[in-house]
């Protein structure tokens, strides 16, 4: 059986390196330097599959793919969550001491935020983490650091000068699976999650009516995003919530939501991650 292959956006040995690594340990990891790249690789039949950061707990959402994702014709096939654990990593012989910026992507910056400002370092965005640690490698500048992971250490010849430098333990990454065609799930391997974008009609409360169908049909609706458009309205909406459309109440509140939409957009319906359920236990 060949390998399936897996984008991703970063250079090897990314956050989302270890993810592919952990989810697909069988197939190839491709990596891609943008968001966009990743989804050309899918669209063009470059790639099996994308693996792609949609949230994070102390950063948030990542805004790109948000946006991405409504005009891009692929759809969720999976989910995976990734503890994330930054490490602060230089050339041999480099020290705390040594060190006067670090570098690394936004997020990775802002979670590590506390860290970085107790030990007085300059942060320096670069394009994705892995990358950070390969320039840092490159320089040979012991005043230099990046905020990378373990297989990026290990790439690109580094040490960790501290680990677990985020500032909180919880850091952790929701990853969704993406493919070119729809490959959904079916009712019976629940739990099961759908995604859905819409677009509410321009009525008085059309939001609060269409949200109305979930709350009464007793569909645990765990996320909504709202998107604004040319006119800085708020006109289109991201949701997930737990059920398949097959589902008798998913089916009703998918119904109810089509009287006060002008526009509704499956984007998959999968099954939940293994980790989602321990992630909750543990109080996240």
């Amino acid at each position: 059986m060949s390998r399936r292959k897996i984008v991703y956006q970063g250079e090897p040995g990314a956050n989302s390196h270890i993810a592919v690594r952990q989810m697909f340990p069988d197939d190839e990891a491709i990596p891609s330097e943008t968001f966009p790249d990743c989804f050309a690789a899918l669209a063009e039949g470059r790639a099996d599959l994308a693996m792609i950061p949609i949230d994070n707990t102390l950063a948030g959402r990542v805004a790109d793919i948000h946006h991405l994702m409504p005009e891009s014709n692929v759809y969720i096939v999976g989910e995976h969550f990734l503890r994330v654990n930054h490490q602060l990593l230089a050339i041999p012989g480099a020290t705390i001491e040594t060190l006067k910026t670090v570098a690394s992507h936004p997020h990775a910056l802002g979670q590590c935020r506390k860290s970085i400002r107790a030990l007085g370092l300059t942060p320096i965005t670069t394009a994705d983490t892995a990358g950070a640690a390969r320039e840092v490698a490159e320089a040979q500048d012991p005043t230099r650091a990046a905020i990378a992971t373990s297989l990026a250490a290990e790439i690109y010849g580094l040490q960790a000068l501290r680990t677990e430098f985020e500032d909180a333990a919880h850091n952790t990454t929701r990853f969704v699976v993406l493919s070119a065609s729809r490959e959904d799930a079916r009712p019976e391997d629940a739990p099961v999650l759908t995604t859905f974008i819409f677009k509410v009609r321009n009525v008085p409360a059309a939001l609060y009516k269409a949200l109305g169908g979930f709350a009464t049909n007793g569909v645990n609706m765990i996320k909504l995003e709202s998107y604004v458009d040319e006119g800085f309205n708020v006109a289109q909406f991201y949701a997930d919530i737990v059920g398949h459309p097959e589902d008798r109440n998913v089916a009703f509140a998918l119904e109810e939501l089509g009287f006060f939409t002008n526009y509704l957009r499956i984007l998959g319906t999968y099954k939940a991650s293994p980790l989602r359920e321990l992630w909750s236990m543990n109080g996240h």
